[in-house]
């Protein structure tokens, strides 16, 4: 006989690890992750964390290169910040709370359509 193993929910496991990027990969392979509402938003908020991060960073980079280090004060301030929100998030994916990140929470329910 055989006994059917009852569905886990991965669901607060998949939410804190999407934003170490992991959780990201497994939203998009795992179609039963993918309908859970709380990990969409997680995944979607620290995606959105990801993109501005990349992009911040690959403007001042040129900045602080093209200046000779004028602006290496910015991208240190920038990255602390983005540092931070990425806190603020993880913190609010380990608690299973879906609060938006602070002044960048609402691009990923803007741009972010999946």
């Amino acid at each position: 006989m055989y006994v059917m193993a009852k569905k886990q929910d991965n669901s607060k496991i998949v939410s804190i690890l999407s934003y170490f990027l992991i959780g990201i990969i497994w939203y998009f392979v795992d179609e039963d992750v993918r309908k859970n509402k709380d990990v969409k938003f997680h995944v979607k908020q620290a995606l959105n964390i990801g993109i501005i991060s990349l992009v911040l960073g690959i403007i001042l980079r040129g900045l602080v290169f093209a200046t000779f280090g004028l602006f290496l004060f910015v991208y240190i301030l920038v990255e602390i910040g983005v540092f931070i929100l990425w806190v603020i998030g993880l913190v609010n994916a380990i608690n299973m709370e879906k609060r938006k990140i602070p002044i960048v929470g609402d691009f990923a329910d803007k741009y972010l359509k999946f």
